[in-house]
């Protein structure tokens, strides 16, 4: 069986069913960050680049920072969407404003650092056009996670691969790059999100997806910028370099900002007063 078969068919399924049990460890602020590495983009540009070409990838790379404007499109839809419906109506919406937005960039030809400031733009917007958490409602039903779900992301996930890199000379780069982005991971999270803990929860999801989506596009301009000049395996692996300290840089600032937020201020219950001796050596 060729190599690039192997890696079509088991390296993004792996890495998704890996983070997926990963987020189910440590928690959805772990999940957002994961979601958001290039888990399902990067094998999807890896293979086009060792079938395609080097200068094939590159066009398909910066494209892909296109596509990442899309994928915020999704999570804008998602959570306005999952206000007033479950999750199935939700993805069932979301999934279609992507795919018609998908169509419409692909006829767009950038160079990278175009898509790169267009890729920034696109998720500062969409991350303050996301409903207020505290005017969120939805519902609150399931609480385990059905048998079929882990296999039905590996299937999902290794399905698009295959379709996007087996098409892509026929798609052309850019229609494979803005395809690479299609928020299967997400979905996936997103959807069982909204089931399990509600609406407001998924708003919070979905604004640190959105966060994590910068490094996401850094990752795909190194990729643009330098694989046809280093070769494959130098560009891909300063772009996750690059990509997986962003990621960890921004969940402990996540974290810090979190407790900064829940740590009570002098006065309020759980926080302890001063003692007499204390205020009057002050």
């Amino acid at each position: 069986m060729p190599v690039t078969l192997l890696l079509k068919l088991l390296l993004a399924p792996a890495l998704v069913v890996g983070s997926s049990l990963a987020g189910r460890r440590w928690g959805a602020q772990v999940t957002g960050v994961l979601v958001t590495l290039p888990i399902v983009a990067g094998p999807i540009l890896l293979i086009t680049c060792l079938e395609q070409g080097t200068v094939f990838g590159a066009a398909a790379a910066s494209s892909s920072l296109l596509g990442l404007v899309t994928l915020a499109l999704f999570a804008v839809v998602f959570a306005w969407c999952s206000r007033t419906m479950r999750w199935a109506g939700a993805l069932a919406v979301a999934w279609a404003a992507c795919l018609v937005a998908d169509l419409v960039v692909a006829q767009v030809t950038v160079p990278a650092w175009c898509g790169l400031l267009l890729a920034l733009t696109g998720i500062s917007a969409a991350a303050r056009a996301l409903p207020p958490v505290a005017a969120a409602t939805g519902v609150r039903p399931a609480t385990s996670w059905p048998w079929w779900d882990l296999p039905g992301r590996a299937v999902a996930t290794a399905s698009l691969v295959v379709l996007v890199t087996t098409l892509s000379s026929a798609l052309g780069p850019e229609l494979t790059g803005v395809l690479a982005p299609f928020p299967i991971a997400t979905s996936v999270v997103a959807a069982f999100v909204l089931a399990r803990h509600g609406t407001a929860e998924t708003v919070r999801t979905l604004r640190g997806v959105l966060a994590g989506l910068v490094g996401f596009a850094a990752f795909c301009f190194v990729v643009a910028m330098l694989v046809d000049r280093w070769g494959i395996a130098a560009a891909f692996s300063l772009a996750l370099l690059v990509t997986v300290a962003g990621q960890l840089a921004w969940l402990r600032f996540s974290r810090a900002t979190s407790a900064a937020r829940t740590r009570p201020s002098p006065g309020q219950p759980g926080c302890p007063r001063p003692s007499a001796g204390s205020r009057r050596a002050a």
